[in-house]
C-alpha cells in the first residue's frame, strides 16, 4: 500500500523520463503480478465495459431513455425547439429529438469489433501507465485509439438511419417551418456530424462509468484477475 501511494505521488511530480522509471517499479515480486497480468486485467475491465455498457446503448432507447448520454439538440436548434413548442408544434419537436437518438442507437452496434481490436493492442507499458492513471485512464486510451475509426463507421450509418426513418425530411420540415416564422434567423446545422460526435461521446461516457466502478468499488471486480490487478491502485 505504501509503495503504491508513493508511486501515485511521484506520478504527479515527475516528467516523462522519470515517469517511466516509476511505473517500472510497480509491485511484482511480492504480489506475484507481472506486467502481462496487469495488461490482461485492464483488457478484461475494458471488455467488461464494452459488453455491459456499449451493447446496452445499441438497444432501442439506449440513448433516448438514458439521461447520461441522451442526445439533446445542438445549441443552434435549441431555440428552434423552444419556438416550435411556443407556437403549438411540440409534437414535431419531440419527433425530431427522438429520431436523432434512434440514429445513434443504430450506429453503436458497429463499435464493438473496433473496441475489441483496440483493447488487444494494449501494451505492457500502456497498461502500467493506465493503471496508475485517472479513474477513466483506460477509457481515454480507448478513445485515442478508436475515435477516428469509429467516426468513419458511425457517420454513414447515422446518415442512412436518418434517411431510413425519414429524419432528413422531418428535420427539413422542422427547420423550414422555423425559418419561415417571423423574427427568426435562419439555421441549417449539419445534424449528421453533430449526432455522430454526440454518439461517440455517449459511448465513451458509459465505458468510463464502468471503469470507475471497477477502480473504486471492490464489489465490481467480479473475477480473480480484476481483484488482483486493481488492488494495486487502491
Amino acid at each position: 500500500m505504501k509503495r503504491t501511494l508513493l508511486c501515485l505521488l511521484v506520478f504527479q511530480l515527475v516528467g516523462c523520463t522519470e515517469l517511466q522509471q516509476v511505473v517500472n517499479q510497480l509491485p511484482q515480486g511480492g504480489t506475484g503480478i507481472g506486467n502481462a497480468e496487469i495488461a490482461q486485467g485492464l483488457r478484461e475491465a475494458l471488455n467488461m465495459g464494452i459488453e455491459k455498457q456499449v451493447n446496452k446503448l445499441a438497444n432501442e432507447n439506449g440513448f433516448f431513455r438514458n439521461e447520461l448520454v441522451k442526445i439533446l439538440l445542438p445549441e443552434e436548434l435549441q431555440k428552434v425547439d423552444k419556438t416550435l413548442r411556443d407556437v403549438g408544434l411540440g409534437s414535431l419537436a419531440d419527433e425530431g429529438l427522438k429520431i436523432i437518438n434512434r440514429a445513434a442507437e443504430d450506429a453503436v452496434g458497429e463499435a464493438t469489433p473496433i473496441f475489441v481490436d483496440a483493447v488487444k493492442g494494449i501494451t505492457f507499458n500502456d497498461a502500467k501507465q493506465i493503471l496508475l492513471g485517472a479513474d477513466n485512464a483506460a477509457t481515454q486510451y480507448l478513445e485515442r485509439s478508436t475515435k477516428t475509426q469509429l467516426y468513419g463507421k458511425f457517420n454513414p450509418i447515422i446518415k442512412n438511419s436518418f434517411q431510413k426513418v425519414g429524419a432528413d425530411k422531418i428535420w427539413s420540415n422542422i427547420i423550414t417551418k422555423y425559418n419561415n416564422l417571423p423574427l427568426t434567423n435562419d439555421v441549417n446545422p449539419d445534424l449528421t456530424d453533430y449526432t455522430t460526435n454526440e454518439a461517440l461521446e455517449g459511448v465513451y461516457t458509459m465505458i468510463a462509468l464502468e471503469e470507475k466502478e471497477i477502480r473504486t468499488k471492490a464489489s465490481s471486480r467480479t473475477t480473480d484477475l480484476l481483484k488482483r490487478v486493481f488492488s494495486l491502485q487502491d
